[in-house]
């Protein structure tokens, strides 16, 4: 049996307006957060992994374009995650036409690792279950893998809206991953500072 074809994107095109600056650029375990998110998909099995930025596009840029990554601009990305969705699929597609799959994510969950993509990836060769979502906090979301027969309605999504309302609509589909880690997404300094402060006390 041939082996399935797998790409990755990472969402990280928005402006972090709760966080007050550009989460991308935080540091996490002496990395900033869009570097940490990006190595971790690299380490995975994935074959392409695509980044779609958009607010503060340079400054982000020079933290990865020395990655083999492609990356992707989003003019429009104050229209909503899914118009970066969107546009990421678009891009990836038009290198990679024959992926038989997908993984969204975000880099804003500073827990991620390629263990758990590597998870998503493993589940979906073993199960063919068109969507293999992550669980956490008593809902599924991502990071999530798609098979290509979900391509059309993940390009066909609401500009405002994300992955998560495609899965949402096709839960017979879900096979579900246990991610607790998951639940931690930085989006307010103070969830940062309190993330950090937990970290520094696990570390001592």
């Amino acid at each position: 049996m041939s082996r399935s074809h797998i790409g990755i994107i990472l969402l990280a095109a928005g402006s972090s307006y709760r966080m007050g600056q550009s989460k991308q650029l935080l540091e996490v375990e002496g990395e900033q957060l869009l570097l940490k998110s990006t190595r971790a998909a690299l380490k995975s099995e994935a074959e392409q992994v695509l980044v779609v930025l958009g607010a503060n596009e340079s400054e982000h840029r020079k933290i990865i374009q020395e990655l083999p990554v492609e990356i992707v601009i989003n003019p429009e990305w104050k229209d909503g995650m899914g118009s970066s969705l969107k546009k990421g699929l678009h891009q990836l597609l038009s290198i990679s036409p024959r992926l038989d799959a997908v993984i969204l994510m975000v880099c804003d969950q500073p827990l991620l690792t390629p263990d758990h993509l590597n998870k998503l990836i493993q589940t979906f060769r073993q199960t063919k279950s068109p969507i293999v979502a992550s669980f956490y906090s008593n809902t599924v979301g991502v990071p999530a893998l798609f098979e290509k027969t979900l391509f059309e309605k993940l390009l066909s999504v609401e500009n405002e809206s994300g992955a998560r309302k495609i899965i949402k609509q096709n839960m017979e589909m879900v096979k579900a991953i246990d991610f607790p880690e998951g639940a931690i997404d930085l989006d307010t300094r103070d969830e940062y500072q309190e993330f950090v402060g937990r970290k520094d006390k696990s570390d001592l």
